[in-house]
């Protein structure tokens, strides 16, 4: 699997270029020294900066990329790279420049480059702690072991925003009795629970042992938080398999799954945004207002019916249908089933097409779901089947769907028997393990024209 150290280098370089190009810009509408540079000479300059900082960035990168400590040392690393960058700026244009070039021009530009790449970072830092602090685009993170390397790891994920971590505290088994440990392995769960956590980091060395981190892995997907293993001696790791990265840190997947990977993430969601706009502009757009009426003219209540459902790392959110029933004080906690007299007429003609679903495309565009996935279930599902099924939060490590592996293989509607659930649950985790982009057209092509997939609609 690909770091996301790699991915934030070219992140960060990317962040460099554009500053650096709004200077060279500035500089040559504002600057009075412009004025003796010709414009075939401007586009060398232009080049020679932009290539200047490229190879600054590959050779300095890895030291510059992320903090131990605050903000004051990112001052200073962008201080150290700065005057490397006018080295590498003067070296280069003995080369390409004409002799008579600019020196003042070069160090204006470094100058200003330095002064803007401040302030911006500086901007978003503040920007990135204070959406972190609301708890938006965080992982909520616990670090079991309260040594070296688990206080380093903090430090790391407190004071670098971008990698997208918030830290809730640790988990220790000596009886700290430090402010920051939340409690010991023994109510890991309840912790895990009360504090909404995703992750969980271990740089506990206990959890070396084979047979300890199987029962650990377990544990976490039995409550439905991921596990990474994060080992004190980072040099003789780096040729493990599931190999990621926590900014410099080398840290090991126990359970890597296809969608664990940012580009696989990446193109999931551009497709979603993609085909979630199109049926909302070629058929919601025209459909809407016609089914509005119906559902209107067939009952009392509102168009829409919002349920909370279980998402993407037990996350809650408001998944959005159609109402198919009449109103009820029992629509959270009871099913659709055979016959239900709940159910509208035109209703039962929503639920049987799956139009009623289509409000859930605004859902995928919001970010809550996807197109393809594990369906939703309802909290209380949520609730009691994790306790009867093996892994069922499992199911929650990706986004859910309007459709999925399961429903095209006929496995939606009642769940009044438990097998019925487990075997969803199965289809789930077949999907979840083996995910692919072309697994994806072909479900949703499933969905349109398969004849399994109207089976048990209620």
């Amino acid at each position: 699997m690909k770091s996301n150290e790699t991915e934030l280098r070219f992140l960060y370089l990317a962040f460099d270029i554009i500053i650096l190009n709004i200077v060279i810009t500035l500089l040559f509408s504002i600057s009075p020294i412009i004025n003796i540079i010709n414009i075939h000479d401007k586009k060398v300059y232009i080049l020679l900066l932009n290539m200047a900082e490229v190879i600054t960035y590959s050779v300095f990168s890895r030291r510059n990329l992320y903090l131990h400590d605050y903000f004051s040392n990112r001052v200073k690393r962008i201080t150290y790279r700065v005057i490397i960058f006018i080295i590498i700026s003067f070296i280069i244009a003995q080369f390409f420049l004409p002799l008579n070039f600019s020196h003042l021009f070069l160090i204006q530009c470094a100058a200003l480059f330095y002064i803007g790449k401040l302030v911006f970072y500086y901007f978003l830092y503040t920007y990135l702690k204070l959406r972190r602090a609301k708890g938006f685009y965080v992982h909520r993170v616990l670090i079991i072991g309260m040594n070296d390397m688990g206080v380093f790891l903090r430090n790391l994920l407190e004071n670098n925003p971008l990698l997208g971590y918030d830290f809730l505290g640790y988990v220790s088994d000596k009886g700290d009795k430090n402010k920051e440990v939340l409690g010991d392995i023994n109510e890991l769960a309840s912790i895990v629970s009360q504090n909404q956590i995703d992750i969980l980091f271990v740089t506990h060395s206990a959890y070396n042992d084979t047979a300890k981190s199987k029962e650990l892995l377990d544990i976490c997907n039995k409550i439905g938080v991921r596990l990474r293993f994060v080992p004190e001696n980072q040099y003789g790791f780096k040729s493990t398999l599931n190999m990621e990265s926590v900014g410099s840190l080398v840290v090991f997947n126990p359970q890597e799954i296809p969608l664990d990977d940012r580009n696989s993430r990446f193109f999931k969601r551009v497709f979603d945004v993609f085909f979630s706009s199109m049926v909302i502009v070629f058929i919601i757009s025209w459909l809407f207002p016609i089914l509005c009426i119906l559902i209107k003219l067939n009952s009392k209540g509102p168009i829409f019916f919002l349920q909370k459902r279980t998402g993407i790392n037990n996350k809650t959110f408001n998944c959005m249908k159609f109402r198919s029933m009449c109103l009820s004080d029992d629509a959270d906690e009871k099913q659709a089933t055979k016959g239900d007299v709940r159910i509208t007429g035109i209703g039962q003609f929503l639920r049987k097409t799956n139009l009623d679903e289509f409000p859930q495309f605004f859902n995928v565009l919001l970010g809550h779901m996807s197109v393809v996935g594990p369906r939703p279930h309802m909290l209380k599902h949520t609730d009691k089947y994790s306790e009867l099924i093996e892994h069922y939060r499992v199911r929650h490590y990706v986004k859910p769907g309007i459709t999925g592996w399961a429903q095209v293989n006929g496995y939606r509607g009642e769940t009044d028997v438990l097998w019925k659930m487990e075997k969803r649950v199965e289809y789930d985790m077949i999907y979840l393990e083996n995910w692919t982009f072309w697994w994806d057209i072909k479900i949703i092509f499933l969905t349109v024209f398969g004849s399994k997939v109207y089976k048990n609609a209620r």
